[in-house]
């Protein structure tokens, strides 16, 4: 069994699927490694350092695309790749099936079998093969970074003899994994940290990691059966807005990370609210590819309204590639490794199984 990865497209996604660590643990279950030419070269990763162990290289992307019976990427392979796909192929990947839903179902029938990781369902069992979790970890810490870089005022309060700095008020809005390491980040580096979610549960997790829970009052638990956020109602909407709104006028940092699966992201602090925030404010916007959450998030621009500072990349992962590859390599590892009938050495998709079951596409 040959299992491959191709180039991603380094302009949108320098992270890759394969980092030399995993190499010993693919060919120990059996599965013979081959990746592209320069595969990781960006990353300062050598060809030489997979060969030496026991990785293949090859110069024919086609070729590795043909003969691999797993293919791992991170997003979808556009359409000249894709028609190199034959029967009974693997690919696996965050392949996005709300938007490529129509390539998708091309592939599917080919009777290629996909498996997309976003649809991990939130079982214990499946948590080392989470991706969403993993790089969400990494983006609510980067997100915090770049926004206290662009903050220009001390973010810790420190008394000197000329007199006092104040701390730095943070609010983070949406306290799911990436929410929770902003939280624990923007703690960490001295500031004053509030929080805002619609799922009822992330309260006492905001409060362990030290930060400062605003709950909208007689406020509903607006959460899915699979851990994620669902939208609220239009009375809720309303109270949070005005609690936000309100908020808002004594904060300066915001970061956003409300997102709902497979929808825009919820608009949720409006352009008055902007204009009656401290100008020298910061807003960076994890939602900014999905929309994002504020009136006048643009991706991959600084807008500046009033003077607030408003950020929003289109994949704030490319700043961090080493350490979320390393991350992702692993989810996709602990996948394949349950995928994978180790006593036939082959492909086994049992349906029973709830983690292959939600993530293969159907």
């Amino acid at each position: 069994m040959r299992i491959g990865s191709v180039s991603e497209n380094r302009e949108l996604e320098k992270r890759v699927a394969v980092t030399p660590d995993i190499i010993k643990k693919y060919i120990a279950l059996g599965l013979e490694v081959t990746l592209c030419e320069n595969y990781a070269v960006h990353l300062g990763i050598q060809d030489k350092e997979y060969q030496n162990l026991g990785a293949k290289i090859s110069s024919d992307e086609n070729e590795i695309l043909r003969n691999s019976d797993i293919i791992i990427q991170l997003g979808m392979l556009n359409d000249d790749k894709s028609s190199y796909l034959k029967e009974n192929q693997t690919l696996v990947g965050v392949l996005n099936p709300y938007e490529n839903k129509e390539k998708l179902q091309n592939l599917s029938k080919k009777k290629i079998y996909i498996f997309s990781l976003e649809m991990l369902p939130r079982i214990t069992r499946a948590q080392s093969m989470d991706i969403l979790s993993s790089q969400a970890n990494l983006a609510g810490y980067k997100a915090v970074i770049e926004s206290f870089a662009n903050f220009e005022k001390a973010i810790p309060m420190m008394m000197t003899a000329a007199g006092t700095i104040p701390a730095a008020k943070v609010l983070v809005v949406g306290a799911g994994v990436a929410g929770l390491q902003a939280i624990a980040t923007a703690k960490r580096m001295g500031a004053i940290v509030f929080a805002t979610d619609v799922r009822m549960a992330s309260k006492e997790q905001v409060e362990s990691l030290g930060g400062k829970f605003l709950t909208v009052e007689g406020s509903e638990n607006l959460e899915t059966e699979g851990g994620y956020a669902k939208e609220a109602s239009d009375e809720f909407k309303k109270k949070q807005e005005e609690l936000i709104a309100e908020t808002l006028k004594k904060i300066d940092i915001v970061v956003c990370t409300a997102l709902i699966p497979g929808k825009k992201a919820p608009i949720i602090i409006k352009d008055n609210m902007i204009e009656n925030m401290q100008s020298g404010s910061v807003i960076y916007d994890l939602a900014a590819i999905q929309g994002g959450n504020t009136a006048f998030t643009e991706v991959n621009k600084l807008v500046e309204k009033n003077g607030v500072k408003i950020m929003g990349e289109s994949n704030i992962l490319n700043k961090l590639p080493i350490s979320a590859s390393s991350l992702y390599a692993k989810n996709i590892f602990n996948f394949v490794e349950n995928l994978f009938d180790k006593e036939n050495k082959k492909i086994n998709i049992n349906l029973e199984d709830e983690i292959i079951n939600k993530t293969l596409f159907k």
